[in-house]
């Protein structure tokens, strides 16, 4: 249903599983198995696997906190998209790498659920992608101390109102990682 033309392609987006980002979020070693599964799936099925990392000031290129957690590995033929800001789309080579491997429809994993997650399935969305929520395959840090809900509750929202979105030529939906497709649109 994407309104990018001559894109049937599926690809999962890994986003963000840095150390210094997952280290003490919800159910770490679960969502981290899960992505592990998914890109194992995606590799078999001939879907893109991209990898996207975040660098800032807490978490500097190159350092420690900055490296993927070590039970997820990148294969050399995966792209790995560096950013700056939560969307995974600004400022970024991601569209034009998504436009090269005709891919129109994201499946979306990684931390955090509350900031670049979210900007990302947002980011996704408004440029004309298809853009499905690993419902158990994204989490978030503990922000209670600043008003925040508890990060079950943050996933828990999130992949509610994510299910529900819909807009002229393409949705938003929310899966689990045993039901999650990378069969291209139009597929059988």
């Amino acid at each position: 249903m994407t309104t990018l033309p001559g894109r049937p392609n599926t690809a999962l987006l890994v986003i963000d599983v840095q150390n210094g980002v997952v280290e003490g979020c919800h159910d770490r070693d679960g969502v981290i198995a899960n992505i592990g599964a998914l890109a194992a799936r995606a590799r078999a099925e001939g879907a893109p696997v991209i990898w996207v990392q975040h660098s800032d000031d807490q978490l500097k290129k190159g350092g420690e906190s900055w490296q993927y957690v070590p039970e997820l590995v990148r294969h050399d033929t995966e792209p790995l998209v560096h950013k700056l800001y939560a969307d995974s789309f600004e400022a970024t080579e991601l569209e034009e790498l998504l436009a090269a491997l005709g891919v129109g429809r994201l499946v979306v994993t990684g931390a955090q659920t509350d900031a670049c997650i979210r900007s990302t399935l947002h980011g996704g969305f408004v440029r004309g992608y298809d853009v499905t929520l690993v419902a158990d395959a994204h989490t978030t840090e503990d922000l209670t101390a600043y008003g925040a809900p508890g990060p079950a509750l943050v996933i828990a929202h999130t992949n509610l109102y994510w299910a529900e979105q819909k807009a002229p030529g393409r949705r938003g939906d929310t899966v689990v990682t045993a039901e999650v497709s990378f069969a291209p649109a139009g597929a059988a």
